[in-house]
């Protein structure tokens, strides 16, 4: 039993390198010279190509969605507050202007407002 799997598979294996070298070569019927393939090596190789997905055909990773660009408005003293996670940044920090959702105000203002530092940083000394 074993061994008819395993010369299944292999007659899969070859069906499957034969008919990628045909698509690549010419796409034509079976000349009546070519060998008759079983009803079974036919079965595994159907269902051996149904199992796999070209590696194209899976979508991708979306990208990062940071802004590369600080939103206008800064600068002066002001602190950019992200409005989702209650934090503020200073000027000049990474994520100054470039989160999704937030507004320039003054420092004085994002902390009485319930906000932040960013990693407890304040921005005035």
């Amino acid at each position: 039993m074993k061994s008819c799997i395993r010369l299944l598979l292999v007659a899969a294996g070859l069906l499957i390198g034969a008919s990628g070298f045909a698509q690549g070569t010419a796409a034509s019927a079976p000349s009546a010279s070519a060998p008759a393939a079983s009803a079974a090596s036919m079965k595994a190789s159907a269902s051996s190509k149904a199992m796999a997905k070209p590696a194209a055909s899976m979508p991708a990773k979306p990208a990062a969605s940071m802004p590369t660009t600080a939103a206008a408005g800064g600068g002066d003293g002001k602190v950019w507050v992200n409005d989702k996670s209650k934090t503020y940044h200073c000027e000049g920090s990474k994520y100054y202007g470039k989160t999704k959702a937030g507004e320039y105000m003054t420092e004085a203002d994002a902390k009485a407002k319930g906000n932040h530092a960013d990693h407890g940083k304040a921005c005035t000394k």
